[in-house]
Formats: C-alpha cells, structure tokens, sequence
C-alpha cells in the first residue's frame, strides 16, 4: 500500500505557506508579505496604496530576517514552501509554479538570455543553483549544490555539477537491456 500523497503541480495548497499561530517562520511570513502586496496592488482602491507601503516595510523586515532576496513582483505559484529561507537568491523575472520547495541558499538567477521556469511541484536541494532560461518540468527534483544549465524534464531528478539527469534504478535496467 503506497502512503504516499502526490503532491499538486497545478493546483496550489495554501497550506503551505500560511504561518502557525506562535511559530517562528520567517520564510511564512515573507511568503506573506510578499502575497499582501501584490494582492493591495491588484485592487484600485485608494487605500491600497496605503496598505501596500506597509507590506514593502513589511517585505523588506522578512527579507533582512530570512536573508533571502526575493523581489516583491516575482511571479510565485501558490503553496511555495522555505523551510529555512537564509540565503534563498531569486531573479526578478523568475517563474515559479505551485507547491514547489526551495531549501536554503538556493539561486534562480538569470543571464542575458532570460531567467529560470519552475512549472510545479519541483524540490531544490540546498545550495543549488538554476541559472539562464531554463526550464524545470513539474515534478523535478534538483539535488544538494546541483547546478543546473539546461532544460530538466517532468518527473526527472538532476544532480552535479553541471547537473545530469540520473534514471531511477527501473529505467537505467531497462535501457542496458535495449542498448
């Protein structure tokens, strides 16, 4: 019996990045600044203005605390999860799709070619860096210090440095068995 929940590459679970009630999270909490803003920004109001100078303040409070860069304007899917944020980099124009998992000093940076796509459901070992425009299919997973260069398929997992795709232990049987 497989216990496994499988998580959602499209559809975000906000659970997972509202702060607990008497919880040190600072990653939480700049999750939530960072969605107070763009949703005062959304809305005409006269007052959003207001209010969206106190989510700035309070951006810049959660990124100082968390060590991250993260600018208020990135594109970010529901249910982005940092367990522990210090040193999280990410491009301004980076994409990231819902419930992805970034661990500490994880980069998206870009170059003059465009910046990193995460589609969905993708988990970033710590210290890995995404770098250029790549894209990283849903369901991924990008190992500890990986550095990405390339395109990395649905399902797959990338590690090294520059990072290769490895099999899982079924498919590297099978294509010994083809070649």
């Amino acid at each position: 019996m497989n216990n496994s929940v499988q998580v959602s590459a499209t559809i975000p679970d906000w659970s997972r990045e509202m702060p607990e009630r008497g919880e040190w999270q600072p990653g939480r909490e700049l999750m939530r600044s960072l969605r107070g803003y763009q949703r005062a920004r959304t809305h005409g109001w006269f007052s959003s203005l207001f209010i969206s100078r106190l989510w700035v303040l309070a951006h810049r409070f959660w990124s100082a605390v968390a060590g991250t860069d993260i600018p208020i304007n990135t594109e970010i899917g529901g249910g982005l999860a940092m367990p522990h944020p210090n040193g999280i980099v990410i491009h301004a124009d980076a994409k990231i799709g819902p419930n992805c998992l970034l661990f500490q000093q994880v980069t998206l940076g870009g170059n003059e070619h465009g910046a990193p796509t995460l589609i969905g459901h993708v988990d970033v070992g710590a210290g890995a860096k995404i770098l250029g425009k790549v894209t990283i299919g849903a369901h991924a997973k990008i190992g500890a210090n990986s550095v990405v260069l390339t395109d990395i398929p649905e399902g797959a997992t990338a590690v090294g440095i520059p990072a290769k795709i490895i099999l899982p232990k079924g498919d590297q049987k099978r294509e010994k068995s083809e070649g």
